[in-house]
């Protein structure tokens, strides 16, 4: 059994990893934006930040999904914040954590051409404004957003083949 978040600020890449991911597992795919209240989806899409507070609800819900998947799940859930990363590890002990990293300026070039997403380029700063990035924590895998998307999935494989043996690195 294997949870794993595919984590990151928008743009980097999260749906088509964790689709890749799951499908390569044979795991369920939890996307986390599908999870956000009409509320949270109203204020982006107005360019305006989620708050914690506006997160608190999803995150919650996020953590319900995980654990109404008793055989493991891929979520893609942006976790910017470590207080994010506890929520969601005290839903699931041990679970682990893709990061996948790329620059403000790459970030901001691919939510630009997203046409049918409701989070605007206009946001990107400030997911790095509250991007706190998971260095030194556990059972966390960090990665260049900008490889090709199945040899990311790939990577995030073998790390867990080989952490399920080993425990968290």
């Amino acid at each position: 059994m294997v949870w794993i978040v595919v984590m990151g600020v928008s743009g980097c890449g999260k749906s088509h990893v964790g689709a890749l991911i799951a499908r390569q597992l044979g795991l369920p795919l939890v996307e986390g934006d599908e999870f956000h209240p009409e509320a949270n989806r109203q204020r982006m899409g107005q360019g305006i930040a989620l708050t914690d507070a506006d997160r608190a609800g999803w995150l919650q819900v996020l953590g319900d999904q995980l654990r109404a998947r008793p055989a493991g799940a891929v979520l893609t859930c942006s976790a910017l914040k470590r207080a994010y990363r506890d929520r969601l590890r005290a839903a699931i002990p041990g679970l682990r954590f893709a990061w996948l990293d790329l620059s403000a300026a790459a970030a901001q070039e691919r939510v630009a051409q997203r046409a049918e997403h409701f989070f605007p380029a206009g946001l990107v700063a400030t997911q790095f404004d509250t991007l706190e990035p998971p260095h030194g924590e556990a059972g966390v895998l960090h990665l260049d957003a900008l490889q090709a998307p199945p040899a990311l999935a790939q990577r995030v494989a073998d790390w867990l083949a080989c952490t399920a043996t080993q425990g968290p690195r």
